[in-house]
């Protein structure tokens, strides 16, 4: 029997890898990790099965690749052609390595679960530093390459003064450099692919592909040599840098991702943490400086405001969102501030921004400073956030705008949603939420939805009208507890495919990173140009052009709490249900065009134990509003549910009218019992995605012309549905 062989400590496995890394002519295997891991290979148009590559279960993710390159550059750079027996050698040890170092960062399962500590409800072995330091190394990251480049615009636009003066160099002219570097890049891997079919096998390689040149950079961005050697050199890593002894040391290739060679050519292994580090690198810069120190301090915090305005303005629309508001109580003193506030019908989201960054110390698991980051970055402003929102309930208090003008808003909110919003890459963030942040929702503060400014650029992309947008803000914030996911964007990715929805019968979803493939795909259409669909498949290309599609645009535009309930329940309903919806109202509008009557039609919707009449009429707005809102009260009473939704439509124009919600406790009552005895059943959805009109010729009880007609609406029958 073969003796068990012990797992070794992790600092023994880093050594090992270490010295592997000083391997003569190593580069030349971490250039194939960088193709093989980093790059996606298309023929015409880029599909979501080409994205999937980057899900492989083999793949090594870019900290373990900025890993190997942190080791690399501790001596010099030997890039001498290893020989195609040692490149596989290289190769293979190096997957081997990884994997026993990222086993031996997990604690032994008696560490995670002490049975003295099994029935106590305050144990969480999950929220433990030597957990979340796996999912911190190992979550992901926050941002798409684009979005650090783009971002890096905004974030540092207050700050391009400073960066000429001391760095010689403009903000421009810096983008100008890394995009020059990026596209070279492109065009380099693509030749040396194309050229390695030419070659002998002991000639391959993928280095060329990674190196460029100072006068290629000058070619490309058209700038002065001084200029771009400024912006290169700003970046570049030094070498021999021995304090990087351990995953959780600082990593200098991180932060100055460029290595230098000789004759004014340069190495970068990832074009993505140049532009990571064209976002993070300069707060070091301003920081060193204490006279600017604070300034650029204001500018961060500044940045994120503005941002997450700017963004959900983009959604909500200028009226709607409303930065750096001040709440004041009955005697005029100041209660709290609000960093972005947006108000929709009866719904409101509260932000606030943090740009506290997650620590060295934190990142090696001590427990405390990890917590202390946390309460810092996410926890205050949560707390910050639920007391401006309980503020917002209170019509006691007054909401004034960053001109001092009182905010005018109806204060009888239905939900309200906090926001945390983190300026850089906080990694493992949603982990770390769901493990650390204590919260305190009731009925209208609904729990907190915690992001970066990463993440809320992609969902206001995705999702730009206002219903969608806090359709899917109401779900996720309200099966927080119930998703396990690595990242938000694989959550978001889901909703836009599958339409996010739990049974009641379901406790939990775990979502793997390959469902992201999608919206990976949309957004590098969207922003980087390359080809391919821009929008997934699914709840925004299905009914578009439809009359539910109609419908969920007419709410949005009048921006009215019964309506906008109403528009909430369409976006959770089935595509049975939907389909069965547009046929309805199709049947409605053909009726209608037929004989230019009244037509209506009542479906009991099962997903929420609730109904929907649809009335489809031109008559006076009085009259028609009057009708429906007595034949919402009899259908809900009839059906025993505590809401029930009405809308009209015209006949001729086909749009929504006006809408009513009867949202209130079912109670018996005798009068209406009678009053509701004839009623013909609704359409049941069961089974179906057809209207059965059928049921419109149902008999009955016989109404006399001058009895009260009895759908309720207080007139002679003859007056009313007779017509």
């Amino acid at each position: 029997m073969p003796e068990h062989k012990e797992a070794r400590k992790e600092s023994e496995v880093f050594k090992e890898l270490e010295d592997l890394c000083l391997s003569p002519g190593y580069v030349h295997a971490i250039a194939y990790f960088c193709f093989r891991d980093n790059t996606i290979r298309y023929a015409d148009e880029v599909k979501p099965e080409d994205v999937l590559q980057q899900f492989s279960i083999g793949r090594l993710v870019r900290t373990e690749i900025s890993t190997l390159i942190g080791m690399a550059c501790k001596k010099d750079i030997d890039d001498t052609l290893p020989s195609l027996n040692l490149m596989q050698e290289y190769i293979s040890k190096t997957d081997s390595l990884l994997q026993e170092l990222h086993q031996s960062m997990m604690p032994p399962l008696k560490e995670l679960f002490n049975l003295n500590k099994v029935g106590d409800d305050s144990f969480n072995p999950f929220n433990s530093g030597a957990v979340l330091r796996e999912s911190i190394f190992y979550g992901g990251e926050s941002a798409y390459h684009f979005q650090y480049r783009d971002l890096s615009k905004e974030k540092y636009r207050k700050d391009n003064d400073w960066l000429i003066e001391n760095k010689g160099y403009s903000l421009e002219q810096a983008m100008s450099v890394i995009s020059s570097i990026q596209t070279l890049q492109n065009d380099k891997i693509n030749d040396v692919f194309a050229r390695l079919i030419e070659k002998n096998p002991n000639e391959w390689t993928f280095l060329e592909a990674y190196t460029f040149s100072l006068e290629e950079i000058i070619n490309k961005s058209e700038l002065d040599m001084e200029v771009a050697k400024k912006v290169i050199g700003s970046f570049v890593s030094p070498v021999g840098q021995e304090d990087f002894t351990s995953l959780d040391n600082f990593n200098p290739i991180n932060a100055y991702p460029i290595i230098e060679l000789q004759d004014n050519r340069y190495l970068l292994f990832q074009n993505y943490s140049l532009v990571e580090a064209l976002y993070e690198t300069p707060f070091f810069w301003f920081n060193s400086d204490e006279v600017y120190r604070n300034i650029a301090m204001r500018h961060r915090g500044e940045f994120t405001e503005e941002f997450s305005s700017t963004r959900l303005k983009r959604v909500f629309g200028e009226r709607r969102v409303f930065q750096n508001v001040d709440i004041f109580d009955d005697k005029n003193n100041k209660a709290g501030e609000i960093d972005v506030l947006v108000v929709f019908a009866n719904r409101a989201i509260v932000l606030q921004a943090k740009s506290k960054k997650l620590t060295i110390a934190a990142r090696k698991g001590n427990d405390l400073v990890l917590k202390d980051d946390f309460k810092k970055a996410v926890q205050d402003a949560y707390d910050q956030a639920l007391v401006c929102s309980n503020y917002l309930t209170n019509s006691s208090y007054k909401v004034v705008d960053r001109k001092g003008n009182e905010i005018a808003i109806s204060r009888e909110f239905k939900e309200i949603y906090p926001f945390c919003v983190v300026s850089d890459h906080y990694p493992a963030l949603s982990f770390q939420a769901r493990q650390l942040l204590e919260q305190k929702p009731t009925d209208v503060i609904k729990p907190a939805f915690v992001m970066d400014v990463f993440f809320l650029d992609v969902a206001t992309e995705m999702l730009k009208s206002p219903l969608h947008f806090l359709s899917y803000v109401n779900r996720r914030t309200m099966y927080g507890d119930k998703i396990l996911s690595t990242h938000e964007l694989t959550i978001l990715s889901y909703h836009l495919k599958q339409n996010l929805w739990m049974d009641g019968e379901y406790t939990m979803m775990q979502l793997g990173d390959d469902i992201c493939a999608d919206l990976d795909l949309a957004m590098l259409a969207r922003r980087d140009g390359i080809p391919g669909s821009a929008t997934p498949d699914g709840i925004l290309t299905k009914y578009e052009g439809t009359h539910f599609d109609r419908l969920v645009k007419d709410i949005e535009l009048r921006d009215h709490s019964a309506t906008l309930d109403f528009g909430f329940m369409l976006l959770t309903l089935s595509g049975d249900t939907v389909e069965m919806i547009n046929d309805g109202i199709s049947k409605l509008l053909e009726l209608g065009r037929k004989d230019g009557k009244h037509h209506d039609l009542t479906l009991g919707i099962s997903e929420d134990s609730s109904g929907l009449t649809i009335h489809c009429n031109d008559d006076s707005d009085a009259e028609a509003a009057k009708r429906l809102d007595r034949h919402c009260e009899l259908r809900k009473y009839e059906q025993k549910a505590n809401q029930w939704f009405g809308v009209c439509i015209g006949s001729k124009s086909k749009r929504l009218r006006f809408g009513v919600n009867k949202d209130f406790k079912w109670e018996q009552s005798n009068e209406m019992d009678e009053v509701t005895k004839d009623l013909p059943k609704p359409q049941s959805l069961k089974g179906k995605n057809k209207v059965n009109f059928q049921t419109v010729n149902r008999k009955s009880k016989k109404i006399g012309r001058n009895e009260n007609c009895p759908c309720g609406s207080g007139k002679k029958y003859k007056k009313c549905c007779l017509r």
